[in-house]
């Protein structure tokens, strides 16, 4: 998927976790080798051509199609995976594999579990006794600062997820043009319970501009947000605060 991930496994049985391991990444190859829009024989490749149909596709090309219909809905339109006659569902594949892999690490026994792609993290379980999990979030303006430490404590699953043009440059997408997207922010990042679904909400967050983000992410059960323009200004949910420490 053009990025690096990485695994925090702790406790369960070690050979159970060994193998479990193993299938997550053999599950990470396998969604880049299904979805890649890059490689012309991949299956979303040949689906956008016409080669095949849904159902002659993955089991796995459905499932992300539906949640990709869902997040448009949710996202009033500010996420999309079609746009200029295109279709393009990696903007909800990579969270959706990494809480794929994390929770078939989960399932085989593990106390905590963190799988990070590309600085975007789904965490489950705990890595010790009394001890939560914490992710930093970096300050876009400021390389190699942070702008925010996030605490897991109190719950059995968190998602962090960025979305901005920092390291990536204008490669968010405003959808009603297919072009990239004009925004005041250079940075959103979402903390919600699943991967699958903070990812999508920082992508439609961050083309939404900061105004009209933040107002939407408000309105979402379960979802907080940190926010920074290019001004330097940095704008949250109000709930936001309880994930801080």
């Amino acid at each position: 998927m053009g990025t690096v991930f990485s695994f925090d496994v702790r406790g369960g049985e070690p050979a159970a976790v060994r193998a479990a391991l193993g299938e997550a990444v053999a599950g990470l190859h396998r969604a880049d080798e299904v979805f890649s829009t890059f490689r012309a024989d991949s299956q979303i490749s040949r689906l956008a051509r016409g080669e095949l149909t849904v159902g002659q596709c993955a089991p796995e090309v459905a499932e992300v199609l539906e949640l990709a219909a869902e997040a448009e809905r949710a996202g009033e339109g500010w996420f999309s995976t079609a746009y200029g006659g295109r279709l393009d569902p990696t903007g909800i594949v990579k969270g959706w594999a990494v809480e794929r892999a994390a929770r078939r690490l989960a399932a085989a026994g593990a106390r905590g579990v963190s799988v990070n792609g590309g600085g975007d993290v789904q965490l489950l379980g705990t890595p010790g006794a009394r001890r939560p999990w914490r992710v930093g979030v970096s300050d876009p303006l400021r390389p190699g600062g942070l702008a925010a430490v996030l605490s897991a404590a109190g719950t059995a699953e968190l998602a962090v997820a960025t979305s901005g043009s920092t390291e990536r440059g204008a490669h968010v997408v405003d959808p009603r043009t297919g072009r990239p997207a004009v925004t005041d922010l250079v940075a959103v990042t979402v903390v919600a319970p699943r991967l699958t679904w903070a990812d999508c909400w920082a992508t439609a967050a961050f083309a939404r501009g900061s105004q009209d983000g933040l107002r939407w992410l408000e309105s979402l059960a379960g979802v907080e947000a940190l926010l920074i323009t290019a001004g330097d200004e940095v704008r949250c949910t109000d709930g936001l605060a309880s994930w801080l420490g």
